[in-house]
């Protein structure tokens, strides 16, 4: 068991980490720290945190573990913050959904990489973010990626993967590059495609909402996600997502193509297969 962790940033991620640790008994005392007190109320009356501060001094006094839940943008401000409040036997980590950009932020931060951060990304979420979406199981069978760098050390590697799996989580670790090209992919680009539906239903016809039926509500769902997390997503991953971008656009090309040259059998063909992938995918 921790003794002390604390959390910075107390949404819906960064809550139900710590929620989960504390209902598997692997925390002792979480503290809390966040620009906005009334988030802090609130985790503490919901339970989530037993104490926290405003004051960042106080916050990691005696801490062992500091976890960063924040929007990624805000990452160099926050160890720079922390930085002079914490010695090298504490262990950083994060919960950012870009993997690249936090190396080279701690890498100018520190001077080098601290062998006690291990970035981390839990792949699991809700469309709703904030204090009162947190769920204590949010990361059970869900993936976890750790991208441990070569300077990182092997003991706080397994502490960290040691407490992801207490939370039902699989745990993964590959090199940050594979991280974010990935993640582009499967998670990035989905996201990109739902606000830019959204975007051109609200350019061309905004009364077109009126006609939507459940299918229009799955695609577009993840436009409901955290806008401010999201732009802070392209902003650190920007070469992955742009160049999922245009891969996406060559085979939209190919699907107009296809259906303007009236070739029923081809566009038949796509589906099926696409079909196929994607119930193979989720029925093993």
């Amino acid at each position: 068991m921790i003794d002390r962790i604390c959390i910075i940033g107390v949404g819906l991620i960064g809550g139900s980490f710590v929620a989960g640790l504390k209902q598997t008994n692997q925390v002792k005392t979480v503290i809390g720290f966040s620009r906005q007190e009334s988030h802090l109320r609130k985790a503490q009356e919901m339970g989530i945190i037993d104490e926290y501060s405003l004051d960042i001094s106080q916050v990691l006094k005696q801490v062992q573990m500091v976890i960063i839940a924040t929007p990624v943008n805000s990452f160099q401000a926050i160890l720079e913050m922390i930085k002079p409040h914490i010695d090298e036997s504490v262990i950083i980590s994060d919960v950012g959904s870009t993997k690249g950009s936090v190396i080279q932020i701690a890498k100018l931060v520190f001077g080098q990489m601290p062998a006690k951060f291990i970035p981390a990304h839990p792949i699991a979420g809700k469309e709703k973010s904030g204090i009162e979406a947190v769920d204590a199981q949010l990361f059970n069978h869900k993936r976890v990626v750790l991208t441990p760098t070569e300077s990182s050390d092997i003991q706080t590697i397994a502490i960290l993967s040691g407490l992801w799996k207490e939370l039902g989580a699989k745990v993964e670790i590959m090199t940050d590059k594979k991280h974010d090209d990935l993640l582009a992919m499967t998670s990035h680009l989905p996201h990109m495609l739902a606000y830019g539906l959204m975007d051109y239903l609200i350019s061309n016809n905004p009364y077109a909402c009126r006609y939507v039926a459940g299918g229009f509500k799955d695609f577009s769902r993840i436009a409901s996600s955290d806008a401010l997390m999201w732009r802070d997503i392209c902003i650190n991953n920007p070469k992955e997502i742009v160049k999922h971008i245009e891969g996406y656009q060559k085979t939209l090309e190919k699907i107009s193509n296809l259906i303007k040259n009236n070739k029923a059998e081809a566009l038949e063909q796509l589906f099926q297969e696409a079909k196929s992938a994607r119930d193979n995918w989720f029925s093993s």
